[in-house]
């Protein structure tokens, strides 16, 4: 609104035109911070998702899983991981997939 047209206005009127805008304000304020929780939500479910289903994958290949602790499965995630096995095989499949690729 011109500055021109702000001249016409009443002090009332200008004191409505505030409230509507700082009532707008919050409007979008709360939208905005709905879209955060949403945002947040969606996130929590992904993760929530994603471990579940490679915990799944983790139980089938223990074949036993209830007969073992969490202590145990921890131990042998440990053995499987041993950084300079995995490293090398992580080394081999980058390499394979560069020269699948030139």
């Amino acid at each position: 609104m011109s500055n021109e047209n702000l001249k016409n206005k009443s002090v009332d009127e200008l004191r409505e035109m505030l409230s509507k805008g700082e009532a707008e304000i919050k409007r979008l304020h709360n939208k905005s911070k709905y879209y955060e929780s949403q945002i947040n939500l969606l996130t929590r479910k992904e993760r929530t998702h994603r471990l579940c289903t490679r915990g799944a994958m983790l139980e089938k290949f223990l074949g036993c899983p209830n007969e073992l602790t969490d202590e145990q499965v921890e131990e042998i995630l440990k053995i499987a991981f041993q950084p300079e096995t995995v490293g090398r095989a992580i080394e081999q499949f980058r390499e394979s997939n560069e020269t699948s690729f030139d």
